[in-house]
């Protein structure tokens, strides 16, 4: 089905390519201001316009269909609309009940939501309104003003703030906190900043992030109004919390969460373990680690852990690995 489709849409282009004689045209004449490409985007949104009309009024133009329908054609807007990389001047069919809603070029907006998607990506990249501006004027030959693109992203903003403060359930079975260092431009200045996260699963197993808080560094006192937050926007209990060994970290769980069982992370407890091994004998160390930490029950476990002791006591004595280890087991 989908390739019927893709194979009728190449041959209507072929069609229209078809009519066109390409040789003498020059790269103005094809992909400039008012070249071809930029006709032939304008025509086909037009073409698009007339046809959501036509579903609307539920008859074709120029029929008798429409006399005795209560509704009907009333006319045209010219209007100008912003696309990915160029403008085009667009005439919307008017309905004389004024209850047409058109969805490719939508009432009061004249930019397609890709030419947001691009405002918002320079957006992301640091740039300032005003480099953005620039930007589209000299790339692009589209002119825009500092006020439309302060409007485009203020609008991500605030869905972005909605969705930071929406509710949450009452529960969830795992909750994973963690922070990663993200690379980024402030005020026109590279930045390094800690973006914490996170991330549940609910009892159906289904996986949800409840929220995103950016800060200079981590630090358990952040993680506690993190908590706090999602505490207050309707989370009462996790089952379980999974983290790294952040200091004061599991403090800051139980201070919020005092029923929460503590996870700290098996990947960065085998780190701690293995920091004082040597490179020679980091893999065979962490192969035997994995004997304990895999233990399919407790006693298993507990006779992987001895047997780690028998074969690594002697040359990581007590207070290194095995130490380590022991709280790698009671971790688990």
């Amino acid at each position: 089905m989908v390739m019927a489709r893709k194979k009728k849409e190449k041959d209507i282009i072929d069609q229209l390519l078809d009519n066109i004689d390409f040789r003498g045209l020059t790269q103005d004449e094809v992909v400039g201001q008012d070249g071809l490409i930029k006709q032939l985007t304008g025509r086909i949104l037009q073409r698009a316009l007339e046809a959501e009309m036509t579903e609307h009024l539920g008859y074709e133009k120029n029929s008798n269909a429409g006399d005795n329908s209560g509704n009907s054609r009333n006319g045209h807007t010219e209007k100008t609309v912003l696309l990915e990389n160029q403008s085009t001047t667009v005439e919307v069919p008017r309905d004389r009940n004024s209850t047409f809603e058109p969805v490719i070029v939508p009432k009061h907006e004249k930019r397609l939501p890709i030419f947001n998607d691009q405002i918002i990506s320079m957006y992301s990249f640091g740039m300032t309104d005003r480099d953005i501006k620039s930007h589209l004027e000299k790339i692009y030959n589209v002119e825009v003003s500092p006020d439309l693109i302060s409007r485009v992203t203020n609008a991500v903003l605030d869905e972005v703030k909605e969705w930071q403060n929406r509710p949450l359930e009452k529960s969830y079975a795992i909750v994973y906190l963690d922070a990663i260092r993200v690379k980024g431009r402030m005020e026109g200045k590279n930045s390094l900043k800690s973006v914490y996260t996170a991330l549940a699963v609910n009892f159906e197993g289904q996986k949800e992030v409840l929220g995103l808080w950016v800060a200079e560094n981590e630090g358990a006192k952040f993680w506690m109004g993190v908590l706090t937050d999602i505490k207050n926007r309707g989370l009462e209990d996790i089952l379980v919390a999974c983290m790294d060994g952040l200091s004061g970290f599991p403090e800051a769980v139980r201070a919020v969460y005092p029923d929460t069982r503590v996870q700290l992370c098996i990947v960065h407890m085998v780190r701690n373990s293995t920091k004082f091994v040597s490179y020679k004998d980091l893999k065979k160390v962490c192969v035997d680690l994995k004997a304990v930490y895999s233990a399919g029950s407790e006693e298993s476990g507990r006779d992987a852990l001895e047997e780690f002791g028998k074969k690594w006591d002697e040359k990581y004595p007590m207070g290194t690995v095995k130490n380590l280890s022991q709280n790698l087991f009671a971790a688990i």
